[in-house]
């Protein structure tokens, strides 16, 4: 059986080993009404032809294909993955055209599953879905952190170009930290003075701040090339946004940290020079359970590291 899947409605279709259609198309809801209608399909054309054993395959396309994939692996059915690119280029073949449509793909996804032009479906489980959850999540909460770092830095490279010369890494130090919050602009610093500049940054760092660095944060703001119009809401909600963002990062790789540890795994893995533990969170994440490997190379095509010669 290939299945076209989409959002809301996928659409379905049965073929013999020899690739006969066996009936219509079959409109398939994506609800448990849909899913039970579809199974109930096959077992009646399977038992209507003499079938004993049913294969489906569809193409992976975004994460919709998982709530069936998952239903009907869970009644049975064995379902393999279709690469989409595998279909677009043998539709062709079909009606040679490459016009598209639902019934038509569905056809077509059959039969390279009949050829045998699939991949295995792994749909992770227990604490490698939760590992895999959690390791996407981190990288998608990466990227939105550095789009919120680069935000910050346009807002200082308009206002407070020079901010940069006295430190040197903006977001990693406390003290750089509590100007951003207190007094992030040229007009702040200058007109809150040397000795309350300093009482903001003692605020954030305990060890002692010396006068050198408030001297030249404030040479920097006197001489400052940036526009004085102010952006203190944007800035001050950039910087909430950022501590917002680092406090769920810290969330994440402790869940990742305990999630490692239950695989029973954590120990072998950080036994290689170099591994930390995001690192092979990320890894069993992706990978899933281990033991499902019978051979070092499958992680490595798994990686697409499986570097062959094209010549």
């Amino acid at each position: 059986m290939g299945v076209d899947i989409a959002k809301h409605v996928h659409w379905a279709r049965l073929t013999d080993y020899r690739g006969i259609p066996l009936g219509k198309a079959l409109k398939v809801s994506n609800n448990k009404e849909g899913f039970e209608n579809i199974l109930t399909r096959i077992k009646d054309l399977c038992k209507q032809h003499g079938l004993p054993k049913v294969i489906l395959g569809l193409e992976p396309t975004g994460h919709y294909f998982k709530p069936l994939a998952h239903y009907l692996t869970g009644q049975g059915i064995k379902v393999v993955l279709i690469n989409p690119y595998h279909t677009k280029k043998a539709k062709e073949l079909d009606d040679n055209s490459p016009t598209k449509n639902d019934q038509k793909d569905t056809l077509t996804i059959a039969r390279l599953l009949r050829d045998g032009h699939y991949s295995q479906l792994y749909l992770p489980q227990d604490i490698y879905a939760e590992l895999r959850v959690l390791s996407n999540t981190r990288v998608s909460l990466l990227r939105r952190q550095n789009a919120i770092k680069n935000t910050i830095k346009a807002v200082l490279d308009e206002y407070f170009p020079e901010l940069v010369t006295v430190f040197k890494y903006p977001f990693k130090g406390k003290a750089c930290r509590q100007i951003l919050k207190s007094c992030p602009f040229p007009s702040l610093i200058l007109q809150l003075g040397r000795n309350k500049v300093l009482t903001q940054m003692k605020k954030a760092v305990q060890k002692t701040i010396g006068q050198k660095r408030v001297e030249k944060l404030f040479q920097a703001a006197q001489d400052s090339i940036g526009v004085t119009y102010s952006a203190r809401l944007k800035l001050t909600l950039l910087i909430q946004e950022l501590e917002l963002m680092e406090n769920q990062l810290d969330q994440l790789e402790q869940a990742m940290e305990q999630a490692l540890a239950n695989t029973g795994f954590k120990e072998i893995i950080l036994s290689i020079p170099d591994i930390g533990i995001i690192t092979a969170a990320s890894f069993l994440g992706n990978t899933g359970n281990p033991l499902r490997f019978i051979h070092p190379r499958q992680v490595s095509r798994l990686a697409g590291y499986n570097l062959t010669e094209d010549s």
